[in-house]
């Protein structure tokens, strides 16, 4: 079997994952993040700045040793929004590759979610269903509608979780006013999607890793559930609405004291809780599953398809 590790830069957060694969088989042999927050303060002049790539460098040192130690003959990294938005983004690549010999790929929005549906649906296995893909990233959200057989309809939003801190300036806790300015905001960023919503009805959202992952531990802490190390976790729609009143209720210090919070995700977790209820809502959606997998293991189910190489 091939032994590979992916890399995906998010603009919160860097993820590893090293896996053994054929065209018919995988074995997750490790799974990490790290908090480089490459995108902090971007959204001002749309450049990355001289500590993110430092932060950045020591993740991807770290995440080459480890790696190595696992015997993976090839590092594919791949860059998302912060570095698509970016217009440093050569000389930040190029760093990199200096620094550390790993070759660095930027990717579009399309690229992206296409490889978070092949990871949603390696996940899930969505059969003839027909969902709505999502994924909240720290600065740009995919939306891909489809099943298991094929996409429908995919596109990539500027709205990422770490944006809206920055531009919204959001008071902790969130102020109600806020919270309307965000609907009013997402109500005219994504007709686009509203508009394929009414063509398409898909009646499942499927939620990719991230802000979804923290949604199910936080469900899984409250039911007295183990956490699975499986590639769907466990979420019942019904826990959304008091899962959400407790999240913009509280400030910082007290939403890392919800059992199955994380420091990692607990600034971005109000909007991108704003925003997943505002969809819910919108499109009167009655089912959640949550996938733990998301775009690094599109990239694995990817390679299996000899669709990349």
């Amino acid at each position: 079997m091939t032994k590979t590790a992916i890399i995906d830069m998010g603009t919160n957060t860097f993820h590893l994952l090293v896996a053994a694969w054929n065209s018919s088989h995988y074995t997750i042999l490790w799974q990490e993040q790290l908090p480089t927050r490459l995108g902090a303060g971007s959204s001002n002049d749309n450049k990355i700045s001289s500590e993110a790539v430092d932060r950045a460098l020591e993740a991807l040192t770290y995440f080459k040793n480890k790696a190595e130690e696992l015997g993976a003959g090839k590092i594919l990294a791949i860059g998302t929004s912060a570095l698509r938005q970016a217009h440093n983004a050569k000389s930040v690549v190029e760093q990199i590759e200096k620094t550390t010999s790993i070759r660095a790929q930027v990717i579009s929005g399309m690229q992206e979610a296409s490889l978070i549906y092949e990871g949603v649906n390696l996940a899930l296995q969505l059969g003839t269903e027909k969902a709505l893909m999502v994924d909240i990233g720290g600065g740009s959200v995919e939306f891909i509608i489809g099943n298991g057989q094929e996409i429908f309809w995919k596109e990539s939003f500027e709205i990422g979780g770490l944006r809206l801190v920055e531009q919204f300036q959001l008071h902790d806790p969130i102020l109600a006013t806020e919270i309307e300015s965000l609907s009013h905001y997402f109500e005219k960023q994504l007709q686009p999607l509203f508009a394929q919503i009414e063509i398409h009805r898909p009646a499942l959202l499927a939620g990719s890793a991230g802000s979804f992952d923290t949604l199910s531990d936080i469900y899984c802490a409250q039911q007295g559930l183990d956490l699975p190390r499986t590639p769907e976790k466990p979420f019942d729609i019904a826990s959304l609405p008091p899962i959400y009143t407790e999240l913009i209720s509280k400030n910082r210090r007290e939403r890392l004291n919800i059992p199955g919070m994380i420091e990692l995700r607990v600034d971005m977790m109000v909007p991108a809780c704003c925003l997943i209820k505002f969809i819910v809502e919108k499109f009167q959606l009655k089912k959640i599953r949550v996938s733990s997998f998301s775009l690094k293991e599109g990239v694995l189910a990817s390679l299996m398809k000899g669709k990349i190489s």
